[in-house]
């Protein structure tokens, strides 16, 4: 999927000089998220990484219109905002479009935010989230999330000597919007940005609701060095870990093929959080991993309308 170079902007809407740390994946998803946009744009930003790290008082990195929304919120608030800009048009007040987009993190999303996300969806606010996926609660101290693979180590899914980290899966957040019958909803990565940008921007212009769900590395909580965070971006798609796939008017699509895959070991091994797996005693869990990491990608190829390989 690509995105015609003269629809993205060469406007730079995240202005540098922010506090996002070295190799954060996060801030390259926000970066590219906004070089999508199509006109006037007012932001729900959730508490969070970015968040934190972009709007330190009295200063802002933000070079549009922003507001700093709550943890469980961003998506009742962007909700409001679709709605304000609606009865603001209908009173002649303004006489242009204004398009709301709702970004949170994988904690502000999987778990705090999902009642909010899940009201404004069933109801069909014409906005897009965004979720930056680095796969914890980073801000507040690398906490395992309902978006944290099994068997990461995190501050409280510790690795120890019987435990092997988290014992949950992931959950499909692509899935659970698909379900509230949306038009239109797509993982991406940070690592295949013309398919991340084309993905935003078509979520911008559909009618209704949009979630883009992007895999966005994190350096400090994965224990990972900040020059592979492409690579690692890259390696979860070719491993299949985190396949790219779109999801229109409930018709799936995979974006990127992986017939022949890397091992999933080429990725965890450059993390600290899942060292562990790699210990004689946790031999059994690591294969369990790879297990699920190919019945899900085949769930997806069944989807996708694609042969299982």
């Amino acid at each position: 999927m690509s995105i015609p170079v003269r629809a993205i902007t060469r406007e730079e809407y995240l202005s540098p000089g922010h506090r996002l740390c070295a190799g954060c994946g996060a801030a390259l998803a926000m970066r590219l998220a906004l070089k999508a946009l199509r006109g006037p744009t007012v932001v729900a930003q959730a508490t969070g990484c970015v968040e934190v790290s972009t709007a330190i008082y009295p200063y802002t990195a933000w070079r549009i219109p922003w507001a700093h929304i709550l943890f469980e919120n961003a998506a009742a608030v962007a909700s409001g905002m679709v709605e304000a800009v609606e009865a603001l048009r209908k009173k002649g007040v303004i006489d242009k479009n204004i398009d709301v987009i709702a970004i949170a993190g994988d904690g502000g999303t999987f778990d705090i935010g999902i009642q909010a996300l899940s009201g404004a969806l069933e109801r069909g606010h014409d906005f897009v989230y965004i979720c930056y996926d680095n796969e914890a609660y980073m801000n507040t101290g690398i906490q395992r999330s309902g978006a944290t693979p099994r068997g990461a180590s995190t501050t409280t899914s510790p690795a120890g000597k019987v435990i092997p980290g988290k014992r949950e899966v992931k959950k499909d957040l692509v899935g659970i919007a698909v379900a509230h019958g949306i038009p239109y909803a797509a993982t991406s990565s940070i690592a295949y940005p013309g398919d991340y940008i084309a993905k935003v921007r078509k979520a911008i212009e559909v009618d209704g609701p949009a979630l883009v769900h992007v895999l966005a590395t994190c350096p400090l909580g994965w224990g990972s060095e900040p020059s592979d965070s492409i690579k690692l971006a890259r390696l979860a798609v070719q491993t299949r870990i985190f396949p790219i796939y779109e999801v229109i008017e409930g018709r799936y699509k995979l974006n990127v093929k992986v017939s022949k895959p890397v091992p999933v070991e080429e990725y965890l091994k450059l993390q600290r959080r899942f060292q562990h797996l790699f210990r004689p005693e946790f031999k059994d869990e690591l294969e369990e991993v790879k297990r699920m990491v190919e019945e899900r990608w085949n769930r997806i190829l069944e989807l996708c309308g694609e042969k299982p390989s």
